[in-house]
């Protein structure tokens, strides 16, 4: 039986950077994770391309992240464009609106997942239990326990969930959690394009379908994003190159020019997840395990980040303090303050999915409508642009000060 003081389940992004936020606090930490160690050195390609905001960097950089990217996976973001149905318009975020240079960054999840647990082992500090599955959690006041499938029993003070938004640690702790199944399939895959596409990013609404653009660091070459139902996304995925690539520039209306297939083509289900609590007896989730987010507004990583950071600050202060640092009240607080940073904006984009993918008549006049209300509204554009740009040391960015006003949550 081994003794630690926290054990993290799961070594995905926001479990190892949990980690890395521990190091150099004294604290024990364990790492669990069914993949063997060889996928964490050398990630396979997902197809994914994660959205980072101005917070998110500074996070990154301070948990030594970012230094260890190459040149090449790093995209700037510029602008942003939304597109509903046939407009050629659409409603534009421009960066220079923003006073900052760009709105965000590009970079490959297997580049993030790579960088992160390079930095992990940097550290030195975290052991790592991998190849196994997690078998039994149990928590009470006076301890926590993990049991694993080689026998092996794992003893500790805390444990911390990170095991994606489909979590077996959160639901073995007894915490429900709200699914919402959007009954499509997201497919992503890269494509360079004849056109060049000027570091702006794309979300388009089309009718029967939803398409997205993400510009890599290659002017002429994207990451594309289209959401189907299940059975036409399978479809469109077992194409040829040749086929999926002439596919792809109909679909975008040759506005970029003739699109070829880089690949790789990967599948996704949509199903957003928010559990009813993120915490329970010395047990918390961070990561997807405490907020599943739709992509279309590409916070999932940002928010998994911003908890593991706001977790592990908590956890630091308290063991520096003499504190215990798996008390109810601690954990209670984190998850007051985790529920009020992402709760508003997981509700906003579950209505803005369920809206922009409804083909229904009154539905398109609603989704026009509100487009074009946000177009003449120079204010919400600089707040969404603000909750992009603001890194986070002057207090809430001025969007989720905005929704809290529409919306206000429990303090």
């Amino acid at each position: 039986m081994s003794r630690f003081d926290i054990v993290v389940v799961g070594a995905g992004p926001a479990g190892l950077s949990f980690a890395s936020s521990l190091a150099g606090s004294g604290l024990k930490v364990a790492l669990v994770e069914r993949q063997p160690r060889a996928a964490l050195v050398d990630p396979v390609d997902d197809g994914r391309e994660i959205a980072l905001t101005h917070r998110s960097q500074r996070l990154m950089r301070e948990l030594g992240l970012w230094q260890r990217l190459a040149e090449d996976e790093i995209a700037t973001l510029s602008d942003a464009l939304v597109l509903d149905g046939g407009d050629a318009d659409g409603l534009r975020f421009r960066h220079e609106d923003s006073g900052q240079p760009q709105l965000g960054w590009l970079v490959p999840n297997r580049a993030i997942r790579r960088v992160a647990f390079e930095a992990m082992e940097a550290a030195g500090e975290a052991t790592l239990i991998d190849g196994v599955r997690v078998i039994g959690v149990h928590t009470d006041a006076d301890g926590a326990e993990v049991r694993l499938d080689n026998g092996e029993c794992l003893q500790a003070d805390l444990i911390v969930a990170a095991d994606s938004r489909f979590s077996e640690t959160r639901r073995a702790v007894g915490i429900p959690a709200t699914m919402r199944d959007f009954g499509k399939t997201m497919l992503v895959c890269r494509v360079r394009h004849a056109r060049e596409h000027a570091q702006t990013a794309w979300e388009w609404f089309d009718y029967g379908q939803t398409l997205a653009l993400l510009p890599l660091h290659d002017a002429h070459t994207s990451s594309v994003v289209l959401t189907l139902p299940h059975q036409e996304a399978l479809t469109v995925q077992a194409m040829d190159a040749e086929t999926f690539g002439a596919d792809m520039s109909r679909r975008f209306q040759q506005r970029l020019g003739a699109m070829t297939f880089i690949g790789p083509c990967c599948a996704y289900p949509l199903v957003g997840v928010y559990p009813q609590r993120f915490v329970s007896e010395r047990f918390a989730t961070i990561g997807d395990a405490a907020v599943g987010m739709h992509p279309v507004t590409a916070h999932g990583f940002n928010f998994g980040l911003l908890g593991q950071d706001a977790l592990a600050r908590a956890i630091r202060e308290a063991h520096g303090a003499g504190r215990p640092f798996w008390s109810r009240s601690l954990l209670e607080r984190y998850e007051r303050g985790h529920r009020h940073a992402t709760r508003p904006l997981y509700l906003a984009t579950q209505l803005v999915a369920g809206l922009y993918t409804d083909d229904s008549v009154p539905a398109k006049f609603v989704r026009r409508t509100a487009l074009r209300v946000a177009q003449r509204i120079g204010p919400f554009r600089r707040m969404v642009m603000a909750g992009l740009t603001d890194d986070g040391r002057r207090g809430p960015p001025p969007l989720r000060k905005f929704v809290d006003r529409l919306r206000p949550m429990p303090r």
